[in-house]
């Protein structure tokens, strides 16, 4: 299937000069969406994950639904403070500013094998983030999954000696 067909370019969105991938046309479509969510398991199991980690927001849409399909668990990476339980968050540089992402502090067992799971791949810091959050945790990262990578943002340079596998790459 040729899911590409189901991103929508939305020029100047959130501002001037960005060209926004919108993937609300492929989450409304079934066949896609299903289609989608099985690249990802097929991916997941390949790598012999037994635990999706997926970034919120996005990551949680193609994350859950693929841990499900394989039986494993989901944890969600979230913004401090969304978490009721006790967390270890890891702060990292955006080009303005600065951002933090937590995860429980029980969320990873040593050893585990951690498919991190979001939309896009963009500068890659997010995902970086992620993946000091699990590693803190004695997870092993084996992958990360992305719908969409923009590879002239380079974000895969981040991600030296990480599986990255993206269903869709402009």
């Amino acid at each position: 299937m040729n899911i590409e067909k189901f991103i929508a370019d939305v020029p100047n969105f959130p501002k001037e000069g960005i060209l926004f991938k919108d993937i609300t046309p492929l989450m409304q479509n079934g066949e896609a969406l299903k289609y989608t969510i099985e690249q990802f398991v097929e991916y997941a199991k390949a790598k012999k994950a037994n635990v999706i980690v997926g970034p919120e927001a996005r990551g949680f849409l193609f994350g859950t639904p693929a841990a499900a399909m394989m039986g494993v668990g989901f944890v969600p990476v979230r913004k401090p403070g969304k978490l009721p339980r006790e967390t270890v968050s890891f702060e990292y540089d955006l080009e303005y500013g600065s951002n933090t992402l937590c995860i429980h502090k029980d969320a990873i067992r040593p050893g585990e094998r951690i498919i991190i799971m979001d939309d896009l791949l963009a500068t890659g810091g997010t995902v970086e983030a992620a993946i000091k959050l699990v590693e803190k945790l004695g997870g092993i990262v084996v992958g990360c999954a992305f719908l969409i990578e923009l590879v002239d943002l380079n974000g895969k340079d981040r991600l030296k000696g990480y599986d990255v596998h993206s269903l869709i790459k402009y």
